[in-house]
């Protein structure tokens, strides 16, 4: 029903607008062509302050009301270190193009109501002028020398390199049709070597299983990071161009087949102290459905995420993925929860070059055994030393 109000209603306009058309022609032919002119130069004239005036409160008010959910502003300020640089870096471009667009508008407007057709007025002409030649050409230069400095600095702040002897932690991530793809190195810290020609399903990466490296990586549904430590991510894509976007982060970095890109960041938020931060604010002290009065609040709902920010195909949309920042003992915790991929699901299956055969990554039997035998041995040593200890007090009470 309301497709069909909308319908009618355009339906209306476009019999209104020819409507006016028409009578406009008519109006020309009655009192000439050049009145209606002179009469429209008038009423457009006018008609164009008033646009301005509206669409400057429009932009700015939208801006302001909008600043906290598309611009960075209130709890959504960069997580991360370089991302303040980044903020920094908007700030300062958006001060000086602010200006540019106030000011270009009221210039449009103002010059088509000041200089509009009238009788007798006759435009002109003027072929050179070297003072507005310097101002327009000189103002410009000097803004635009001032966001190239900064922007420069700020993108050789960005893109860094780890130190190979510091303290960082190192992931892969793999876009695909449509999804991601994140590889952690083992205990080893080494990541296997990746073969494209042996792409299968139980295979998505192409990981080459003779080489060692690659029996202790493991894939994890989710990216965990842990708080105030370097992290770079080593990005590819497996069939067309996406993009490794983490807004929260201001990270953009493209993943392109055949290229390996990477990134390089440190987060300085985690996950719960985020929250904590939304929980601050009015518009996340709401239900997350409010439907459902058993629904929690939105700023509890809250998690970081991946996005892919390149148009890849028709399922672009559904490539997302979590992302946690956690505590360093929670990132510890988490990563020694997580099972090789070779293990789980290549082992002594017909994908595995050594099955039959004994390597090193093979869990040895005995193991649990001996270690319940020692906790055993330990629960068992507890009786004898509190009888021991209880033979100490009581001669201890005879004397």
């Amino acid at each position: 029903m309301v497709t069909l109000l909308v319908v009618l209603c355009l339906i209306l306009l476009v019999i209104v607008v020819i409507q006016i058309g028409r009578v406009s022609e008519m109006a020309g032919m009655i009192r000439g062509e050049e009145d209606v002119q002179l009469n429209s130069n008038f009423w457009n004239s006018r008609l164009g302050l008033v646009f301005m005036v509206l669409f400057l409160l429009g932009t700015i008010g939208s801006a302001i009301y909008y600043k906290n959910y598309m611009l960075g502003y209130g709890p959504h300020t960069a997580a991360s270190i370089h991302g303040v640089s980044m903020d920094q870096l908007f700030n300062m471009t958006l001060f000086f193009t602010g200006i540019v667009f106030v000011v270009t508008q009221i210039v449009l407007f103002w010059f088509a109501y000041k200089y509009r057709g009238r009788e007798g007025q006759k435009a002109l002409y003027l072929s050179h002028d070297n003072r507005l030649e310097l101002v327009w050409t000189a103002i410009p230069a000097v803004v635009m020398a001032i966001l190239v400095v900064f922007g420069l600095n700020t993108w050789n702040e960005i893109m860094q390199e780890v130190d190979p002897e510091g303290d960082h932690i190192e992931l892969e991530v793999t876009g695909y049709q449509f999804g991601w793809i994140a590889r952690y190195p083992g205990e080893d810290g080494v990541f296997g070597a990746k073969d494209y020609t042996k792409i299968r399903g139980i295979n998505p990466l192409g990981q080459v299983w003779e080489d060692p490296a690659n029996h202790d990586d493991f894939h994890a549904s989710e990216i965990v990071l842990p708080v105030n430590r370097q992290v770079k991510v080593r990005l590819a894509a497996r069939d067309v161009l996406h993009s490794f976007f983490l807004p929260h982060f201001r990270v953009k970095m493209d993943c392109v087949p055949g290229t390996p890109t990477h990134f390089v960041f440190t987060p300085t938020m985690t996950t719960e102290e985020y929250r904590e931060n939304l929980s601050q604010y009015a518009e996340y002290q709401v239900k997350e459905d409010p439907d459902d009065p058993n629904s929690r609040m939105l700023w509890e709902t809250f998690n970081y995420e991946l996005a892919c920010a390149e148009l890849c195909g028709t399922g672009h949309s559904s490539m997302r993925m979590i992302v946690r920042v956690v505590e360093e003992f929670e990132y510890r915790q988490w990563k020694e929860s997580q099972s090789s991929y070779y293990l789980s699901t290549i082992r002594n299956t017909e994908n595995d070059p050594f099955k039959g055969q004994s390597i090193d990554i093979d869990p040895v039997e005995g193991d649990e055994i001996g270690e319940a035998e020692t906790m055993e041995d330990e629960d068992d040593s507890e009786p004898d030393q509190l009888s021991e200890l209880s033979e100490d007090d009581e001669i201890s009470e005879a004397e």
